[in-house]
C-alpha cells in the first residue's frame, strides 16, 4: 500500500512538471509567434528610435503591440532573427544582408528599404581626408560591405586607389601614396577610435549615437545615391505574416519620412 501511494505520488509530480514544462515553453514562443505582437532587433540611433516614436503609435492603431529589442552590434539581431526570437530587425543594408546569408547559410530577407545612412569620415587631426601625413592611421569598419563602403570612399576622397570589385579589403589598395595604415575594428568601437586615429570611417548610426552630425561634422561622406539603404529584415517564412506588412507599411509612411526629415536634417534620408 506504502509503494502504491510513492508511486502515485510521483506520477503526479510528473504530471505537473510536464503540464509547467508545456506552459513554460508556450510562454517563451509567446512574443515572437503571437500574431498581434511584432518583436524587432534594432539599434539604438536611429532605428530603435524611429520605431519607438513613430511606429509604434502607428501600429497601436492598427491593433498590434511593438515590442522594439535594442542591439549594440551588427551580428546578434541576424542571430535572433534566424533564431526565432524576433520576427524582424530594422539596421542593416541589403549588401551586407546578403553577405551575412552567404557566410552563415541562412535565408534572410527584407520587404522594404526605408533610409540612407551616408557614411562619414570623421577626424581630429586634420579638416581634409588629404591633409593626412604618411603612415597615417585609418579606423574603418571590419565587416566586408561596411569596410567596402569605407575604402571606396577614401578613393573617392583621392586618398587611394582599390581594385575594381565589390567587396574589398586593406589588402584591395592598389595604390597608397601616403602609406595609410589600414585599421579594421567593429562597428560600434569607431566613435570610440577617434581620438586615437588620424581618420575615422564611421556608420552614421553609430556617429549618431556619439553625437557626431555626419553632416556638419564629418570631413567628407557618401554621396546620396549611395545603393546602401537600411532594409527592415525577416525571414522567407514570415514575409508574408499579416502583422510584417502592417510593420512595412508603417516603416514607409508619411509620418516616418516627416520624422526623418524634421529630426535629422539630412544626416539621414528617406528611401521611399
Amino acid at each position: 500500500m506504502k509503494l502504491k501511494k510513492v508511486l502515485t505520488l510521483a506520477a503526479v509530480a510528473a504530471l505537473s512538471f510536464t503540464l509547467v514544462a508545456c506552459g513554460g515553453n508556450k510562454d517563451a514562443g509567446k512574443s515572437a509567434g503571437d500574431d498581434k505582437t511584432i518583436v524587432v532587433g534594432a539599434t539604438p540611433n536611429p532605428h530603435a528610435e524611429i520605431l519607438n516614436e513613430v511606429v509604434k503609435p502607428l501600429l497601436e492603431k492598427d491593433g498590434y503591440k511593438l515590442e522594439v529589442k535594442v542591439f549594440n552590434d551588427y551580428v546578434l539581431p541576424n542571430k535572433g532573427l534566424t533564431e526565432k526570437s524576433l520576427d524582424a530587425n530594422f539596421y542593416q543594408h541589403s549588401p551586407y544582408l546578403d553577405e551575412y546569408n552567404k557566410k552563415n547559410n541562412t535565408d534572410l530577407t527584407y520587404t522594404v528599404k526605408v533610409h540612407l545612412e551616408p557614411m562619414g569620415v570623421y577626424s581630429d587631426k586634420v579638416k581634409n581626408v588629404n591633409d593626412v601625413k604618411e603612415g597615417a592611421l585609418v579606423a574603418v569598419p571590419n565587416d566586408p560591405t561596411n569596410e567596402s563602403r569605407a575604402l571606396k570612399l577614401l578613393a573617392k576622397e583621392g586618398l587611394i586607389k582599390v581594385a575594381d570589385k565589390e567587396i574589398l579589403t586593406k589588402n584591395d589598395i592598389t595604390e597608397n601614396p601616403k602609406k595609410i595604415v589600414v585599421k579594421e575594428l567593429a562597428a560600434e568601437q569607431l566613435p570610440t577610435a577617434l581620438k586615437d586615429v588620424d581618420l575615422d570611417v564611421i556608420n552614421s548610426n553609430y556617429a549618431l549615437e556619439a553625437k557626431l552630425n555626419p553632416l556638419s561634422d564629418s570631413i567628407a561622406i557618401e554621396a546620396k545615391d549611395s545603393p546602401y539603404s537600411n532594409i527592415l529584415a525577416v525571414r522567407s517564412d514570415n514575409k508574408e505574416d499579416e502583422k510584417i506588412k502592417a510593420l512595412s507599411k508603417a516603416l514607409t509612411s508619411p509620418e516616418v519620412k516627416k520624422y526623418i526629415e524634421d529630426n535629422y536634417k539630412g544626416a539621414i534620408i528617406p528611401s521611399f
